[in-house]
Parts: structure tokens; C-alpha cells; sequence
């Protein structure tokens, strides 16, 4: 990976109206397109500080505007270059021109997740820290801000350094036998080592076990009611929000379109979809509605089958049932606040998914459902502590390494030689790097840094 030798800039706020935006710079050229920008070719900053500076346009020399400036001088910076940042008032007006002033003065527009990028050459962060950056914009939790803060520490790499040490010692003895030894390893020390290896490949594994829940706090669950008009899939959808986000009448059909909401279970972002009801209709409208409930079924991660307990179950629960069939799904046996209601009119229909009894009306129940909505996806744990991987590479990777620390302690069990158990073990080494930066390639970081917001 070459190292950029210009200068760059972009805004590090989202765009738009705001009190302040903030303006970042970072390059060679930095300090020398400040002086300019302040018509102060002397100008001296003290680094770390903020400072009220006159910005000008540096072809008209008219007022840009007056903001806070912050130097921060290399290597003790982010990028680990000279970085200016710009604090104004935060009219996309005023922001524009100000970074249009700084392209006349051969500084270019920052690619997405470029000053990020810089600071991974530039060693002030390692390729896991840097993705934990982008993570931690995205939290939408406070559990995945959580995980991504840990990670930004620098906790994986911390987590990986005994086994990379390890595995290190591994690869050392076995190519000093190769260099010196004509005799193969003897048996103890073959069994010392596979012992070593097999603990290796388990606390990888159980690293990567964590993606489960991980994955949950990252990128969240979609979740789908469906059911046959007037079963209360709305009145259920607006219980579990808390509020009546979805119009609610004795009408049937009266839901024609999806409405979806955001809501937090057990630190996991979740979208509640409400659906159309799904029946045989020659209405036009209700129709599109039925097939747009269709669409949203396949693309959910979970269905939740509404089913009306207080009335025998009739051809369009069953349409409902068949809809659901072949995904994850649990059943929701509605309105047991109904003198009228039984378990026992639908018992026997569900024997692929769970039944759970609920009140959409007086919220009996609502914890049991929430409860079941989430276990088939965090395989019976609940709020898991400690280091979550969130990071889909990097579970593949620790799998990867895992892998190829199992098929080399098969071949040392078999007294294969050490060249060919070497091969998995320098893999496993290079995989966890991998996750890391130290052995990532050029093409791989540039399609990690391209899913960056730009500014950062």
C-alpha cells in the first residue's frame, strides 16, 4: 500500500442546517493552506488548541467566515499527518465555500474512510480499531456502541495477540526440526504440541461463537407480522412500540399497506413490520397490500403468525400459516383477554413453530412473545458481557484460522512432515492477521474503507 503525499478535505459532520459543521484537513500541505486561509503566513499554532480565526477566500480575500481552528501536529494526530480542523456555523452555504477555498489551494476531496485509511498506514490504528469507527457511527444501540467502543480499544487485537504469539512458537519449533533435525519429532513433543493446537483452535472458536449475538447488535432483525385482516396485528404491532403507530379499527382490512417502526429488545435493534391482512380478495387496493405482505414475509428474518384465540381458525389463518411455512416463524394466539378465547380451538396446528398466548389489549403476554422473538437467534443466550465479534470478515477469518490449525494437528497426529503441517499453521497465522492489518492486501482495504462515510 503506498502512502498519499497530498493534502485532503472533507466535511466531517453529516450535511445539512446545523449550530457547527466541522471541516477536516489532513496532509503536508495542511499547516501552509491554513496560513493562507488566514491570510497569517507567520501563523505559529500551539497544537491541540482551539483558536477564533478570520477565514478568507484566498482568491478574493473576502470573509468566509470566523471559526474555531485546531491544529494538530504530526505524527500526534489521527491520520498521524498534520490535521486542521475547521469548527463553523453550520450553513451548507458557508461549508461549501470554505471547502471549495481549500481546493484552490491543492488540497483534493477526501475519498470515504481516506483519513481513516491514512491512519491505518500511518500506524496510529490497526485495521479492526478502524472498522470499530465505522461500527460506532452506525450504533444504533446502546449495546453495539458498546461493543464497537471496546473494539476501537483495541480489545480484538489484544484478544488475538497470545494466540499469534503462540502460534508463533509453534511455526519456530517445527521449522528449527526441519533445519536441524533428520529424525522426526518425538512422541511427547508431537503430543505437546497438538495439545497446544487444539487449545488454539478453541478459544478461536469460541471467539467466533460470539458472532451470533454479535450480528444481532450490528445489523438488527426484521420482524413481520402476518395474519388475516382483524386478528389484531396492528393492535399487537402498537403494544410492542407503545404508542399507536398503526390506525387500528373494528374494520377488516383495514391496514393496506406495510408500516414499519424501530424498537430495541435486549440491546438488539429490531424493525417491526405491520402487514396488510392476508385473504382472497377482488379489491384492488387490499390486493396490492396482499402482495406487498408477500414480499415483506420472504425478506423478514422472522415471521410472527398472528392468530385470533378467541375465534375457531378458519381457510385464510390456515392461507396465513402455509405463508409462513419453510421460515422462522412462532405464532402469536391473540386476544386472550376474550371471555371467548381457548387454546385448545387451535392447538395441534402449530407443530413447527411455538405458540405463545398474548393480549394486544392489556399487554398480557408481551414479554413472553418479545422473548420468543429473539431466542432463535441468540441460541438461548441472553444479554451476552464481554467481547462480541460484530464484524462478519472477521468471523469468516477466525473460522478460516480455526480450520487450518484443526487440519495441521491432524497432520502432526499423523506424523506427516513438518513442511506440510507448516502450510496450515503460517495460514492460520496469516488469517488472523488478517484481521488485524498486518497481512490485509491493498484491494481488500480498499473495499473495507469504501464502505466509510466520507469525512472520516
Amino acid at each position: 500500500m503506498t502512502f498519499a503525499t497530498d493534502s485532503i478535505v472533507a466535511l466531517s459532520t453529516p450535511p445539512g442546517r446545523g449550530g457547527i459543521g466541522v471541516i477536516r484537513m489532513s496532509g503536508p500541505d495542511a499547516l501552509s493552506i491554513l496560513r493562507t486561509m488566514t491570510g497569517s503566513e507567520s501563523l505559529d499554532p500551539e497544537p491541540n488548541y482551539m483558536t477564533l480565526r478570520t477565514l478568507y477566500d484566498p482568491s478574493s480575500r473576502e470573509v468566509l467566515d470566523q471559526a474555531l481552528v485546531c491544529f494538530f501536529k504530526a505524527p500526534r494526530s489521527f491520520t498521524g499527518e498534520d490535521v486542521i480542523e475547521f469548527h463553523c456555523h453550520g450553513s451548507p452555504v458557508v461549508l461549501r465555500r470554505i471547502i471549495d477555498a481549500v481546493l484552490q489551494l491543492d488540497a483534493r476531496p477526501a475519498n470515504p474512510g481516506e483519513f481513516s485509511l491514512r491512519a491505518l498506514m500511518n500506524g496510529r490504528l490497526q485495521l479492526a480499531q478502524a472498522e470499530a469507527i465505522r461500527d460506532l457511527i452506525e450504533a444504533q444501540t446502546d449495546a453495539a456502541a458498546q461493543q464497537a467502543t471496546r473494539q476501537l480499544g483495541g480489545e480484538i487485537s489484544h484478544r488475538l495477540q497470545p494466540a499469534k504469539e503462540q502460534l508463533l512458537k509453534i511455526i519456530v519449533r517445527l521449522e528449527s526440526s526441519l533445519e536441524f533435525v533428520e529424525d522426526d519429532l518425538p512422541g511427547i513433543e508431537q503430543e505437546q504440541i497438538c495439545r497446544a493446537l487444539d487449545k488454539l483452535r478453541d478459544d478461536l472458536q469460541s471467539l467466533a461463537n460470539t458472532f451470533s449475538r454479535g450480528r444481532l447488535l450490528h445489523e438488527g432483525l426484521k420482524i413481520a407480522f402476518i395474519g388475516r385482516p382483524n386478528v389484531g396485528k396492528s393492535s399487537l404491532f402498537n403494544s410492542l412500540l407503545g404508542h399507536g403507530r398503526a390506525i387500528v379499527t373494528a374494520v377488516p382490512g383495514t391496514t393496506r399497506d406495510t408500516i414499519s417502526e424501530s424498537i430495541t429488545l435486549d440491546g438488539v435493534p429490531v424493525t417491526l413490520i405491520d402487514t396488510a391482512g392476508i385473504r382472497t380478495t377482488v379489491d384492488a387496493v387490499e390486493l396490492m397490500g396482499v402482495e406487498r405482505t408477500r414480499r415483506t414475509a420472504s425478506d423478514a428474518d422472522l415471521l410472527v403468525v398472528v392468530i385470533d384465540g378467541s375465534q375457531s381458525m378458519n381457510a385464510e389463518d390456515k392461507l396465513a400459516i402455509e405463508n409462513a411455512t419453510g421460515k422462522p416463524h412462532l405464532v402469536a394466539l391473540n386476544k386472550s383477554d376474550l371471555p371467548d378465547f381457548s387454546q385448545a380451538r387451535v392447538d395441534g396446528n402449530f407443530s413447527s413453530a411455538a405458540a405463545i398466548t398474548v393480549s394486544a389489549e392489556t399487554r398480557e403476554g408481551l414479554v413472553d412473545l418479545r422473548a420468543a422473538m429473539l431466542k432463535p437467534f441468540v441460541n438461548g443466550n441472553g444479554a451476552a458481557e464481554g467481547l462480541m465479534i460484530t464484524n462478519a470478515r472477521h468471523h469468516d477469518l477466525l473460522l478460516r484460522a480455526a480450520q487450518a490449525i484443526t487440519s495441521s494437528e491432524q497432520l502432526v497426529r499423523e506424523s506427516a512432515s513438518e513442511e506440510i503441517v507448516l502450510v496450515g499453521l503460517h495460514n492460520a497465522l496469516r488469517f488472523l492477521g488478517e484481521i488485524t492489518g498486518e497481512t490485509t492486501s491493498e484491494e481488500i482495504l480498499g473495499e473495507i474503507f469504501s464502505t466509510f462515510c466520507i469525512g472520516k
